[in-house]
C-alpha cells in the first residue's frame, strides 16, 4: 500500500498510477477538490505505529450472516421480535407500535418480515409467522402496497400525507406545521432548513417522486458545506438526554426503521454488521471495552460519562494551546508515545504519572490511539458501515439526516464519548488561522482513527480504498460541521413515541385480562386521576395549567397560557421568588418538565411555547426541578 501517494481530482476518485499525485490547479482553497495527502499520510502513521505490535493484536470478527438472520436481527433491534418465533401470539405491543409507523416505515419493516417468512418456510421452521398482509391491514389498502421499499408509491391523500397513518381513531399527530398545506412542495422550508415535522424516508420519497428531486448530488468532491439549521418549533427542540429511558427506547426503534426506510428509497443496503465475542482486557486504559472503562471510571469520579483518560488527554492537548500548527496532523514520536502510553496503563489511576513531561503531539498521537485501540470502533461493529454508507446519498440534507438518525442508534457511551470528541475537534478548528488544521485538514486526519477498524479485516477497504478513504473524510466533515444538529430528536419520532403512549393507555384501559400488576398501576393512575380532576376542573380555569416546584420555596403556581408564553419565563417567575434556598439555584441549573399524559418524561428547552404544547399534550403535570435529578 503506498500510503502518502494519493489524492483526489476534481472530478475523479482514482489511484495515480507509480505515486504520482494529479496536478491540483487553482487555489488550495478551491472548495471542489479535496487534497487526500492528509489522509494517506495518516493512515502511514497508523500502520506504523501498528507494525510495532501487530503480532499481540487480536482482529475482532465480523460474522457473516445465514439467511434471513439479518433481518430476524433486524426485527428483534426494532423491537418486533414478537411478530415471528415463539411469542408471536403476544404481539399486542408490536400492533400499537405499527399502527404508529409511516407508509416508508411499514414498507421496510414489511419487507424484512416477507424475508424472514419465506427463509423460515424454506428452513421448515414451525414458528407461527403472521402473514404480512394481516400485519398491515390497517395501514395498507390495496392500492398503498409497497412490496419494495427501493420503489416507494405515491398514492396518498393530501389530507393524510402530514399525518402518521395509524388507521385508528383518537388523536392524530400532525407531521406537518400546516395541515392546510400539506404538499411537501408548499411546506414553509428553504433548501438549508432541516424538517424535523415530516419523516425523512416520506420526504425523500416525495421529492424522489417530484421534479424538486431532480437536484444535483451532494456528494463527495464538493467541499462547500451549506448552512443547515433547525428551524424554531414551538413546542420545543427535544435533544438527546431530554427524554425518559423508557421513551428513548422507542426512539430507538423508530431511529432504526426511519434510517432503514430511507436507504430503502435509495437501493442502499442497510446491514447491520455482527461482531463475534472475542476476549477483551477487563481492566486498563488501551484497548479496553468503553463499557469497562465507565465502570471502573465511575468508581473514582461516580455519575462519570467520558473515559477519564479521554478527559484527561484532550486537557492535556488544550493546556498546551490549540494554536499550535499542525495539531493532530503532526505525529508525536513513535517510539516514545508507545511508552508514555506503557506508563500511562501502570500509573494513571494510582495519580502518579507525570504529566508535565507529555508534549502535545504526543498527546494527540495517545488521543487517536485510544480511538482505534477501542475493542469495537467507536461508531461500533454494527453501524460503522451504515455511517460509511451515508456518503452514498445523494444530497447532503439526506446524508445529514441519515447522521442524525445513527447518532441516535448509537449506545450511550459511544455517542457520550463521540460528542466530547466532536466539540474537541470544533475548538481546533476555531484555532485554525494560526494552527493550519481547517475543517477539511482535520477530517482527513481524523476520518482512518475511526473508520479504518482493524477487526474489519483489509478486504473492503482494499477493493475500494481510494472511494472509501474520501466518502470517510466527508462523513467526518458531516459530523463535525453539523454536530450541533445531530444531537436532536426528530419532532416526528417524538410525535410517534407520544402517539405510541396514547395508543398503548387506551389499550390498556380496554383490556379485561391484563396482568395484576398492570391492573393495579392501571386503577391506580385511574382513581389519582379522579382525585385531581375534580379538584382541577374547579380550581384550575381554562387556559391556566398548575406548575409545580416541589425543591423551590414556592412549590406550587398557577400560570395563565398566553400565545407567548415560554418554558424559560415559567422558570424565571418561579427564581424570582426570593426565599429559602431559591438563591442558590441558577436559572440553567433548573429545567421546567413535561410528565405523564401522552410522554415519560421530557426536559423542554427554554423557547418552548407553552400554549402550543399543552394542546399537544393536555394531560400532562408541569414540574420544575433540577437538570440532575
Amino acid at each position: 500500500r503506498r500510503s502518502g501517494q494519493y489524492t483526489m481530482n476534481h472530478d475523479h476518485t482514482k489511484k495515480t498510477p507509480d505515486g504520482a499525485s494529479f496536478d491540483r490547479s487553482g487555489s488550495q482553497d478551491s472548495l471542489d477538490e479535496l487534497s487526500m495527502d492528509d489522509y494517506w499520510k495518516e493512515l502511514e502513521n497508523i500502520h506504523e505505529t501498528r507494525g510495532n505490535n501487530h503480532e499481540e493484536r487480536v482482529a475482532l470478527v465480523v460474522k457473516e450472516p445465514d439467511e434471513g438472520e439479518l433481518e430476524e436481527e433486524w426485527l428483534k433491534e426494532a423491537g418486533l421480535s414478537n411478530l415471528f418465533g415463539e411469542s408471536s401470539g403476544d404481539s399486542l405491543e408490536s400492533m400499537v407500535f405499527l399502527s404508529t409507523l409511516t407508509r416508508t416505515q411499514n414498507a421496510a419493516v414489511e419487507k424484512r418480515i416477507e424475508t424472514v417468512r419465506q427463509t423460515m418456510r424454506k428452513k421448515n421452521k414451525q414458528h407461527q409467522i403472521p402473514d404480512v398482509r394481516d400485519i398491515f391491514r390497517l395501514q395498507n389498502d390495496s392500492k398503498g402496497k409497497i412490496c419494495d421499499g427501493s420503489e416507494p408509491s405515491t398514492v396518498r391523500t393530501s389530507e393524510n400525507k402530514n399525518e402518521i397513518q395509524d388507521g385508528t381513531k383518537g388523536l392524530k399527530f400532525s407531521l406537518g406545521t400546516d395541515e392546510q398545506k400539506s404538499p411537501l412542495e408548499d411546506m414553509p422550508f428553504s433548501d438549508t432548513d432541516i424538517n424535523l415535522e415530516i419523516s425523512f424516508a416520506e420526504q425523500a420519497a416525495n421529492l424522489k417522486d417530484s421534479s424538486v428531486g431532480k437536484m444535483c448530488k451532494g456528494g463527495g468532491g464538493d467541499t462547500l458545506l451549506p448552512n443547515f439549521r433547525l428551524p424554531k418549533d414551538k413546542t420545543g427542540t427535544t435533544k438527546i438526554g431530554d427524554l425518559a429511558p423508557q421513551d428513548m427506547k422507542k426512539v430507538y426503534s423508530l431511529a432504526l426503521i426511519e434510517l432503514t426506510a430511507l436507504y430503502d428509497i435509495f437501493g442502499t443496503e442497510f446491514k447491520q454488521q455482527k461482531a463475534v465475542k472475542i476476549k477483551t482486557k477487563d481492566s486498563g486504559l488501551f484497548g479496553v471495552p468503553l463499557s469497562v472503562l465507565l465502570e471502573q471510571d465511575q468508581k473514582k469520579v461516580p455519575g462519570t460519562k467520558i473515559p477519564l483518560i479521554f478527559q484527561k488527554l484532550i486537557a492535556q492537548i488544550e493546556e498546551a494551546t490549540l494554536e499550535t500548527e499542525g495539531l493532530l496532523r503532526i505525529p508525536g514520536v513513535a517510539t516514545r508515545v508507545k511508552s508514555l502510553c506503557q506508563e500511562l496503563e501502570a500509573k494513571f489511576y494510582e495519580g502518579t504519572f507525570n504529566w508535565e513531561n507529555v508534549k502535545q503531539h504526543d498527546a494527540a498521537s495517545l488521543l487517536k490511539l485510544f480511538i482505534r485501540e477501542l475493542p469495537q470502533p467507536l461508531l461500533t461493529v454494527e453501524y460503522l458501515k451504515a455511517f460509511q454508507d451515508v456518503q452514498s446519498l445523494p444530497m447532503k440534507k439526506q446524508q445529514l439526516q441519515a447522521l442524525n438518525l445513527l447518532v441516535l442508534l448509537l449506545p450511550e457511551a459511544n455517542r457520550d464519548t463521540l460528542k466530547v470528541l466532536l466539540e474537541f475537534l470544533q475548538r481546533v478548528i476555531d484555532h485554525r488561522d494560526k494552527n493550519k488544521m481547517t475543517l477539511k485538514n482535520v477530517a482527513m486526519v481524523m476520518a482512518p482513527n475511526l473508520f479504518t477498524f482493524h477487526g474489519f479485516g483489509s478486504k473492503t477497504i482494499e477493493q475500494s480504498e481510494f472511494v472509501m478513504a474520501a466518502g470517510t473524510a466527508n462523513v467526518m466533515r458531516f459530523m463535525i460541521q453539523y454536530q450541533k444538529l445531530l444531537w436532536t430528536i426528530p419532532k416526528f419520532i417524538v410525535n410517534q413515541v407520544r402517539k405510541q403512549n396514547t395508543e398503548r393507555q387506551k389499550k390498556e384501559k380496554k383490556d379485561k385480562a391484563m396482568k395484576k400488576l398492570l391492573k393495579k398501576m392501571a386503577y391506580d393512575r385511574e382513581k389519582h386521576e379522579k382525585q385531581e380532576k375534580t379538584p382541577n376542573d374547579a380550581d384550575v380555569p381554562q387556559g391556566v395549567i398548575r406548575v409545580q416546584a416541589p425543591h423551590l420555596s414556592k412549590v406550587s403556581m398557577a400560570i395563565q397560557l398566553t400565545e407567548d408564553l415560554k418554558a424559560g419565563d415559567i422558570v424565571a417567575r418561579f427564581l424570582s421568588q426570593k426565599s429559602g434556598n431559591v438563591q442558590t439555584l441558577k436559572k440553567e441549573e433548573v429545567s421546567l418538565y413535561e410528565i405523564g399524559g401522552n410522554i415519560g418524561e421530557r426536559c423542554l428547552d427554554g423557547d418552548t411555547y407553552m400554549k402550543d404544547l399543552y394542546q399537544l399534550n393536555p394531560n400532562a403535570e408541569w414540574v420544575i426541578k433540577s437538570k440532575q435529578s
